[in-house]
């Protein structure tokens, strides 16, 4: 669908994360409120480096409350081992009936090492290096059972075999499959990568479906998606196949009060956590409006300071205004977050080539 100024319709997302709240009622809540203004999809964040509940099992527990909205944990890579990172993603897929993504991290720090204790902490570009190949690993192990294949083998009539192993050895891992899991109802779960920090890039251009660019200006967030879809060509993938969100923190604290110096008409504030903008809904549906004209991103990533009081004014105000001046959607067309997004659901490259690739 296209948007009155010619381009196609806003993608938008919000992050549900609450430190204190140890109920997934709280998450819930807020996903219920994400959906009513038909956003494609709520991300939650998880990291080894501080105390709280496990983001894909809070997601789970949302999903049967929800019907339509994209649900995104953030799951680690480092420390942790692929096949499960798939199983486990895949699962969320199918309790999700096909909203599932998988926001790709890595763990940096040495004290994040010790918690498991196999081996020190690396460099980021080795970790975003080792990341893109659990990334790879998911999508083959995603495959390896075509269409509903049990656990039988040779059951095809034309005899071969449903199952299909992947035999993947990566830098730091190898992998036999196939996997546990049927095939996820999306194909490919959708994969999210933070690329604002130049290591992770290679890895979002080559394996990610969506990439979140943090920047306080349109002339950064462009100039951040230009290199992913330049890479992305590289790496063999059609660039238009990946979406790329600026990511913002809002705080709608002042209601429709006009934006501080700095914020609002003259865009997000930098600061050391990262752009912040701060005023109204009103305001911040007018600097959407703006940088989507100037086709900086395909979308916006938007992370409240307040989660229940600015996911709401977010909703009822900014998407309200969005959608009235028919640049966001007012329904869900399709049920899966692919569909959400625009993407198509990926082949199964065993069923294409009869083999492993």
């Amino acid at each position: 669908m296209t948007a009155p100024n010619g381009r196609g319709l806003l993608h938008l997302a919000a992050a549900v994360d609450q430190e204190a709240a140890h109920d997934a009622s709280a998450h819930v809540e807020l996903a219920r409120l994400a959906e009513r203004g038909s956003l494609d999809f709520v991300t939650l964040g998880d990291t080894f480096a501080r105390p709280g509940l496990d983001a894909l099992a809070v997601l789970a527990r949302v999903a049967p409350e929800t019907t339509r909205i994209g649900l995104v944990p953030t799951v680690t890579t480092t420390h942790t081992e692929p096949f499960h990172v798939q199983a486990a993603v895949a699962t969320l897929d199918w309790v999700s009936r096909g909203r599932a993504g998988w926001c790709i991290d890595v763990s940096t720090t040495e004290g994040e090492a010790r918690l498991f204790g196999r081996r020190h902490a690396a460099p980021a570009d080795a970790l975003w290096h080792e990341a893109g190949q659990v990334a790879e690993v998911a999508a083959r192990l995603w495959d390896s059972r075509e269409g509903d294949a049990g656990t039988r083998e040779g059951d095809r009539p034309d005899g071969r075999d449903r199952l299909h192993r992947v035999d993947f050895a990566g830098d730091t891992f190898a992998v036999r499959g196939p996997s546990t899991v049927p095939r996820p109802p999306q194909g490919h779960p959708v994969r999210v990568v933070d690329a604002t920090d130049r290591h992770a890039r290679a890895t979002a251009a080559r394996y990610a479906d969506v990439a979140l660019v943090q920047g306080a200006t349109p002339a950064r967030i462009g100039a951040v998606r230009a290199e992913l879809h330049a890479s992305a060509l590289a790496h063999g993938r059609d660039p238009d196949e990946l979406r790329v969100l600026a990511a913002l923190t809002v705080d709608l604290g002042d209601g429709e009060r006009a934006a501080e110096r700095g914020h609002g008409g003259g865009g997000p504030r930098q600061t050391p956590q990262g752009p912040l903008y701060r005023g109204g809904p009103v305001d911040l549906a007018e600097l959407i409006t703006a940088w989507h004209e100037t086709g900086t991103a395909d979308g916006f990533h938007l992370t409240p300071v307040e989660p229940r009081r600015d996911l709401e004014r977010l909703v009822n105000g900014t998407v309200a205004l969005l959608q009235h001046r028919g640049l966001f959607r007012t329904f869900y067309p399709g049920s899966t977050l692919r569909e959400h997004l625009g993407l198509a659901r990926p082949a199964n490259r065993y069923a294409v080539t009869g083999g492993t690739p």
